[in-house]
């Protein structure tokens, strides 16, 4: 008798194989990714790889791609400017942060203008997305669901219907015949976007591919899902908070600096046209440790409140709390305001949040993390009127930002009437009326200008 086919452990994140089950793979390093699967459930499919012959590049005609626009300004700016037909969109999130909603409004949008699509959920059923399609207003003739897991069959029914786009919730519960592992499985998912991927490129079809996330923030499965698409994108956000941010990491058609801000109500999500004025709508009025920085997002600047608060520690280590800010960033401001100003923080507890939840990993927003500091320590409000934007290096000097006339446009547009940024950008930043500049060399230029 022949001996039945020993189980392999494969890993979910990176393909690792092993004979054994092992707790960290080896190779990338991921705790409990190795799951247990019959050797002869691997890929079986043969398709032809489909080529061209070389030829100058100079021969190659480059025709601007047409788009499709849902009318949903921000989310049609996330993809850069629209949908590509016969692009595969790859839409990643933490459960319960609006994905299937957003899918769903945006669908619905194209529908509206005529076109048939088609919504394929693997997770809910019918009635679910009916409840939510009513809850939503949503009501378009043209606008298709099904619920199920198979990928040859989603294919099929696909291709009776003829949709222009078609969304898939989620990558991680489709099935397809060619793979014998479990749904979700390294093999399942990548073969199920491949099969999507080939129905998008062979028939002109846009494809949403919904994809769950790990608790790093990632999109689980295998990193090769987010090769094979043409663009990524994340849908952050915080439950506490109302605002939503959908971030493009990868677009093969566009920029990947853009994002697209949205407040979640009861009628579903509801694009933010004016993000600034949104994320300070609700600031208080001369209170200490509060500073507004320009941050940009790609090309469009957004202002935001940094709040500090400084205080002795009642214990012996003192805490460091940041929250939308690196902490390390923190760590090193500090001992430079020590070093370079004499304002020793080693003994105080620091509090650092940014209002709104949005998370700034721009260096631009260092001085104003300084002057927030400051502002707390000292216990004296900065003028509500001000704003400030610049790198601080570890020798106190403040560095030129990029875009600083989009940044004091911004400004001006909701009232502020100062700006502290580095002389290196007051050459870029001239004809800008209606607000002050404030050039500065150095940190130990800020607090004449902070609390004169």
């Amino acid at each position: 008798m022949p001996k039945a086919p020993k189980s392999i452990f494969l890993c979910q994140q990176c393909g690792y194989q092993s004979p054994k089950w092992l707790g960290r793979c080896p190779d990338c390093g991921q705790w409990n990714s190795l799951v247990e699967t019959q050797p002869g459930g691997q890929i079986t499919t043969s398709r032809k790889a489909v080529s061209t012959p070389p030829q100058p590049i100079v021969s190659v005609s480059s025709r601007p791609a047409s788009r499709l626009k849902s009318g949903i300004g921000e989310f049609d700016r996330t993809l850069g400017g629209g949908l590509v037909p016969g692009s595969m969109v790859l839409v990643g999130g933490e459960p319960g942060i609006g994905k299937s909603t957003l899918i769903l409004q945006a669908l619905d949008r194209y529908a509206r203008q005529g076109l048939k699509v088609l919504y394929v959920t693997g997770e809910e059923s019918l009635e679910q997305v009916k409840l939510r399609a009513d809850r939503l207003s949503i009501s378009s003739e043209t606008l298709f669901v099904m619920a199920g897991t198979s990928v040859e069959e989603i294919l099929q029914r696909a291709q009776q219907v003829d949709p222009k786009i078609v969304a898939v919730d989620s990558i991680q519960t489709m099935q397809t015949e060619a793979v014998g592992s479990v749904p979700g499985s390294i093999g399942q998912v990548r073969e199920g976007a491949s099969l999507f991927m080939g129905y998008a490129k062979g028939t002109g079809t846009s494809v949403f591919l919904v994809g769950h996330v790990t608790k790093e923030g990632a999109i689980a499965g295998p990193k090769i899902l987010e090769h094979m698409v043409d663009t990524v994108l994340y849908f952050e956000g915080d439950a506490a908070y109302l605002y939503r941010i959908l971030r493009a990491v990868k677009n093969r058609y566009g920029s990947t600096n853009e994002i697209g801000v949205f407040e979640m109500t009861e009628q579903g999500l509801r694009e933010v046209l004016n993000p600034s004025s949104a994320f300070l709508q609700d600031r208080s009025e001369a209170v200490s440790g509060s500073v507004v920085v320009p941050y940009m997002e790609g090309t469009r600047p957004i202002l935001v409140e940094i709040q500090a608060l400084v205080g002795p520690s009642p214990f012996g280590v003192p805490r460091r709390t940041a929250v939308g800010v690196d902490p390390n960033r923190i760590s090193l401001l500090v001992a430079v305001l020590g070093k370079r100003m004499g304002i020793e923080m080693g003994d105080q507890d620091i509090f650092v949040n940014v209002a709104g939840g949005l998370k700034l990993q721009e260096p631009a927003c260092d001085l104003g993390i300084i002057a927030a500091l400051m502002s707390s320590y000292l216990n004296k409000a900065v003028d509500q009127a001000m704003m400030l934007f610049g790198e601080v290096g570890l020798g106190g000097e403040v560095r030129r930002a990029s875009h600083p006339r989009l940044r004091i446009k911004e400004a001006e547009k909701l009232g502020f009437s100062k700006c502290v940024l580095s002389k290196s950008n007051l050459g870029d930043s001239k004809g800008v009326a209606g607000i002050k500049l404030l050039g500065i060399d150095t940190i130990l230029d800020l607090p004449q200008l902070l609390f004169e």
